[in-house]
């Protein structure tokens, strides 16, 4: 058929056939799949415990018992999305937690100054890391393993590896987890709230697009005129910083400082937001995936629990997951990348019979080749 003739055709579709076929196709298993694996775990369960698993309390209880992990799992999407590990965020929550309840235990001085610095030293833990992974080129995952070494010996330094406890951590500081909306703890709106804002940058900003370009192919990024180096240590001082505001309220939901407090969200926060990344985007690190497969592990552990299951299948369960997502997030990424190739070399050649003249050329196809189905003019009319 002629062009006018495909236009017509393609106007001739009806409207609910279009959306009927793309809804078919944002309900496949590809994109949604841990959707299907919780709810058969979910009636898995119902029927394995159905005296306790199919209640409104378990609901409660999974949103609000893995609020914080959420929390974890999200501050990690940014660095990872450029293609860094942060290893050293668990530590960062440990370290600002007991910083929130010293500066509350011993000093006279507001909740909202402690909160401040637990903060700014959370930041200051993300500068570092910049400068050891980004400035000093030192691989990302021993880096920051190193970097949260170098913060547990600080805190059990100036802890004696004891946990900080007092009446002043009750009251206004205990709130900050404590209190509810609707019966459900503040905690869960936070990790709501922190995933909107995620959401909202890394899909509806320019700079999202260039944190995903940088992840995908940081080289071709780079010829595209996208600051790499400085998005990267960016991302570490965010992940940094949204990890020590997970760990106050981590400290606010124990009712303590504690040196090691932070650590065992370490491989369920990985878990998550692998997990996460083959939902929705198919490949990509994303929020609302991330909180998705933080219920998918809830509910798991959870139902474990109340099904009177060894103490240990919960952390069999959380490993088998992280496997899992690690395989499918890399066959996702290599066979979208792949895709995108054989796309690439078809707009190569409806460009080839007139190419530009100023240049821009080289650069578009460098853009192309981020593999992200970015369009190259988005790159290079938004450069940084």
């Amino acid at each position: 058929m002629t062009d006018p003739e495909v236009s017509r055709a393609a106007a001739a579709t009806p409207t609910w056939m279009t959306a009927f076929r793309r809804a078919g196709q944002a309900l496949t298993f590809r994109r949604i799949g841990a959707v299907y694996v919780l709810v058969l775990i979910s009636i898995g369960f119902s029927f394995w415990a159905p005296d306790t698993f199919p209640t409104y309390a378990t609901v409660k209880q999974v949103l609000d018992g893995n609020a914080v992990i959420a929390l974890a799992a999200l501050a990690l999407i940014i660095p990872l999305s450029t293609g860094v590990f942060d290893i050293s965020s668990v530590y960062t929550m440990s370290l600002s937690g007991v910083l929130t309840a010293y500066i509350v235990i011993h000093t006279d001085l507001p909740l909202g100054v402690a909160i401040a610095a637990a903060l700014g030293a959370s930041a200051l833990v993300g500068v570092v890391n910049g400068i050891v992974v980004v400035t000093m080129r030192i691989e990302s995952l021993i880096g920051t393993l190193a970097t949260g070494s170098l913060i547990q010996a600080f805190i059990t330094l100036v802890t004696k590896d004891q946990s900080l406890n007092s009446a002043k951590l009750v009251g206004t500081f205990a709130k900050l987890a404590g209190g509810d909306i609707g019966g459900f703890n503040y905690p869960v709106f936070y990790a709501l709230g922190v995933a909107l804002v995620l959401w909202l940058v890394l899909e509806h900003a320019v700079v999202g697009r260039r944190l995903y370009a940088t992840g995908f192919n940081k080289d071709a990024a780079r010829l595209a005129g996208i600051h790499t180096a400085r998005l990267q240590f960016a991302s570490l001082v965010v992940s940094a910083t949204l990890a020590g505001a997970a760990g106050i309220v981590l400290a606010s939901s124990i009712g303590a400082g504690s040196p090691t407090a932070g650590s065992p969200y370490l491989l369920s926060s990985f878990a998550a937001v692998f997990l996460g990344a083959t939902q929705f985007k198919e490949g990509r690190f994303n929020a609302w995936g991330t909180l998705l497969a933080v219920t998918v592990l809830g509910v798991g552990t959870t139902g474990l629990g109340l099904a009177g299951a060894a103490p240990w299948t919960g952390s069999m369960f959380t490993g088998v997951v992280l496997i899992t997502a690690l395989a499918v997030t890399g066959v996702q990424r290599r066979s979208g990348v792949a895709a995108r190739r054989w796309r690439l070399v078809g707009r190569r050649s409806t460009a080839s019979v007139d190419p530009p003249q100023d240049g821009s050329r080289d650069r578009s196809e460098a853009a192309l080749d981020v593999g992200l189905g970015l369009r190259s003019d988005d790159l290079l009319n938004e450069r940084a």
